[in-house]
């Protein structure tokens, strides 16, 4: 997505959660790979994703949106309401006054879940082999309340949230993904890039 904003001449920013900044990028080394993080509970992982969050709207993506700059963010809010919210069973009204929060106005025009089954996705991440976080380490009933509360968000909240099948080919799914962008943002398809040929995922 951002290579095609960048051949279309769109100012992009790509940000990361956690992290995006250099306090975001400490709580995401406690998060992830901390031998402190073993006995973490889950209403401290909520609260150190949203610190990490505010963070970064206020320092990164905030200013960003004034200067007229795309911001593609990996992973935002709908992460938290899923991760901690369902996944964690942490209250559900605690979580989403912490969201607001953090985010304050900035909400995404449109968000992307790139819908796998725990299968796939697991056969994806031994492709590249490298020390498993924290989070990744769950079982793999935490990451079916994931994926079921990602349907239901995206059920919920359909003018927002797209949800992509993601078991196809990466190209097949980039370009899905562009269509939709496309339709969305007309503007952007006033000189679209060329197609990209298909590949193995």
């Amino acid at each position: 997505m951002a290579a095609r904003l960048e051949r279309l001449g769109v100012p992009c920013l790509l940000t990361r959660e956690p992290g995006g900044t250099p306090i975001g990028e400490s709580i995401r080394e406690l998060l992830q790979f901390s031998p402190h993080n073993e006995a973490m509970r889950p209403e401290t992982e909520l609260l150190l994703f949203e610190a990490s969050r505010s963070q970064l709207v206020r320092e990164v993506i905030r200013p960003a949106l004034e200067r007229g700059v795309c911001v593609i963010a990996d992973r935002f809010l709908d992460s938290t309401t899923v991760y901690q919210g369902a996944a964690r069973k942490l209250d559900e009204e605690t979580v989403k006054r912490l969201n607001a929060f953090a985010v304050g106005d900035c909400i995404p025009d449109i968000t992307f879940v790139l819908d796998v089954d725990a299968a796939t996705a697991e056969a994806r991440m031994r492709k590249t082999p490298r020390k498993a976080d924290r989070m990744e380490q769950q079982p793999a009933e935490f990451y079916e309340r994931v994926r079921q509360a990602y349907r239901q968000l995206a059920a919920a909240e359909p003018g927002r949230i797209v949800l992509v099948e993601g078991s196809r080919a990466s190209s097949l799914i980039e370009n899905e993904i562009w269509n939709i962008v496309a339709s969305r943002f007309p503007l952007l398809a006033a000189n679209p890039p060329s197609p990209i040929r298909d590949q193995k995922s």
